[in-house]
């Protein structure tokens, strides 16, 4: 047995697994990895996906087995030809033939923020992404046999609810227990939260404090990491965090608060080496500054767990798309009824919601299409989440199949049943953490989100709208499960202060440095997929404030594509980084 950083090798009789990350809880790491050896290990079962946030790798008497948890946190990939395994590494860089890219992969890429991790696809040919929930199975000689997708069984097999579940009352009382599960299986030795003084954060933050710090079974150092802002905006938020640390040192007095000023952070910045030196082009490395420096602070203390309130939006908050069920069921009159109700909690127009929860899910790409119409002569204007921007050369499209790529990520994102995809998008949407992965080889920490949990979203699924929404009260049934633990002024907040400010003052600050970045690259590619004078345009656009957070998205993502193209190169791999299949052969 062997602990080395954030991996952990085990051997039995059965054979010997190599883990990344956690299987059951953080705090035994080896006890979830033999645990997932003896699973795996017996001949002719395909096993199960115990709770965690792992990739692994055993290698049994008569087989080689690659698994991912199914909420796919830790990356894995495998290099193959003809049918042979050749090498395996959470790096696709690591891997791959700089100048062997896999073109489809740039368009399936561009349609959106989840289209990366519940893709196979790679950006380099030969080198493909094993899929949450995934288990590959090889031969001891690395002969591919099959690749199964397992369905979750144990946590989606919670009971119906009873009448009292059916209730605000009885919906949070489910869903306090099932996120203390998850913040204890999360816990470490060290454990820090990040803590900004809204409900989510300051939520796991008390959770923690409790099982920490209050005779719960654990034991353990705590960290509150925070980042403050003086000036702007977001110095608004400072009270609240102020509170949330208060009474978190409350139910744990030896909790150590750590704020890092954060005034001179913005969006963008050194922005070439953040995306450049990604593994995989990633859409949010415009946000890695902010997110570096608290995150140098955890490793700096030598934490070995992060909690983060990632995830509580979509998750921990009543679905909208349950207006499409009762559409699509023919319940227009409690359609409508519930329509005026989230109109009127949410501050917005019945005939938007209606738009945007009925009929949108139905025909995403039509209803894109037509929105596209109203541009108003911009190239942000009326750029949605499917739809080919402007600076994409058709041809390149056309060619690489993004017009397929943008049906696969609609029909990803809204399904059959919108309703239930709405659990599966968020879980992509709400933690897109490629460079937090990144940071965690680097830092030696794991970044968790309890509110992501297995359990959790179970949990939240099965309960019916009635229980889950309350007009003018957003996460009603958080709030009312924190209710014993969250100070008043943070319980009853409707809204927190968007990081807007650091995006707008990013873009006034390195705009003419993004636009120079694309003028100047020189990586065939750039030129081939982009039309770079409406790319630069847009870029001029987005600094003048013309678009939504949609357009925002698009032009982040291709600006992270051109850096991380520019930075593409041979690099000297990494000791260990990739592990072969077999050797000598």
């Amino acid at each position: 047995m062997a602990r080395q950083g954030l991996v952990t090798t085990v051997s039995s009789r059965a054979g010997t697994a190599v883990v990344v990350g956690w299987v059951g809880s953080v705090r035994d790491r080896v006890a979830g990895a033999r645990g997932l050896l003896d699973d795996v290990g017996r001949p002719g079962v395909t096993p199960r996906l115990p709770i965690g946030d792992y990739a692994a790798v055993p290698v049994c008497r008569d087989r080689i087995v690659l698994i991912r948890d199914d909420h796919a946190r830790i990356p894995l990939f495998f290099r193959e030809s003809g049918g042979r395994v050749s090498a395996v590494s959470t790096s696709a860089r690591c891997l791959g033939d700089f100048e062997a890219l896999e073109r489809s992969y740039f368009c399936r890429f561009l349609t959106g923020n989840m289209a990366q991790p519940h893709s196979e696809l790679t950006p380099f040919s030969g080198v493909h992404r094993i899929l949450g929930g995934e288990v590959v199975e090889l031969s001891i000689t690395g002969q591919l046999r099959g690749r199964v997708h397992r369905r979750v069984g144990e946590a989606d097999d919670l009971p119906e609810p009873t009448v009292d579940g059916l209730r605000l009352s009885g919906a949070a009382k489910d869903l306090r227990l099932v996120l203390e599960n998850a913040v204890e299986r999360r816990a470490g030795r060290m454990t820090a939260c990040h803590v900004s003084g809204g409900t989510d954060s300051t939520s796991i933050a008390l959770l923690a404090a409790r099982l920490l710090g209050a005779g719960k079974g654990l034991r353990g150092d705590l960290v509150l990491l925070a980042g403050r802002f003086n000036t702007g905006e977001l110095a608004g938020e400072q009270p609240y965090l102020e509170e949330a640390m208060k009474e978190i040192c409350r139910h744990a007095p030896a909790a150590r608060p750590v704020i890092a000023d954060a005034d001179d952070v913005a969006d963008f910045d050194d922005f070439e080496h953040h995306a450049g030196d990604a593994d995989e082009p990633h859409a949010h490395a415009f946000r890695a500054p902010l997110w570096s420096r608290l995150h140098g602070k955890a490793a700096e203390l030598g934490c070995d767990t992060l909690l983060t309130g990632c995830g509580a939006d979509p998750i921990a908050d009543a679905n909208p798309l349950h207006l499409h069920r009762l559409a699509r069921t023919g319940q227009l009159r409690q359609m409508t009824k519930q329509a005026r109700a989230w109109a009127a909690g949410t501050e917005r127009g019945v005939r938007e919601v209606v738009y945007d929860y009925v009929m949108r899910p139905t025909l995403p790409l039509a209803a894109e299409r037509i929105t596209a119409l109203d541009r108003h002569g911009t190239v942000l204007g009326g750029l949605g989440r499917f739809a080919r921007p402007r600076w994409l050369r058709y041809g390149f499209a056309r060619a690489h199949g993004y017009r397929e790529a943008s049906i696969a990520e609609s029909r990803f994102v809204f399904g059959r049943r919108p309703e239930e995809s709405f659990f599966e998008a968020a879980n992509y949407l709400a933690a897109p953490d490629p460079l937090s992965w990144q940071r965690a080889r680097q830092d030696g920490f794991f970044l968790s989100h309890p509110f992501l949990d297995r359990e959790v979203i179970a949990t939240m699924r099965r309960f019916p709208a009635e229980a889950t929404f309350h007009p003018g009260r957003p996460k009603a049934v958080l709030r009312e499960a924190m209710a014993d633990l969250l100070p008043s002024r943070i319980r009853g907040r409707a809204a927190k202060i968007p990081f807007d400010q650091l995006y707008a003052r990013g873009l006034r600050a390195h705009g003419d440095e993004l636009v120079d970045l694309c003028c100047s690259a020189r990586h065939p590619l750039v030129a081939e997929m982009f039309d770079i004078q409406v790319l630069c345009r847009a870029v001029r656009e987005a600094r003048f404030g013309v678009g939504n957070a949609e357009s925002w998205d698009r032009l982040n993502s291709s600006l992270a594509l051109v850096a991380w193209l520019e930075g593409l190169g041979p690099r000297p791999r990494t000791l260990g980084a990739a592990t072969a299949v077999i050797d000598g052969s």
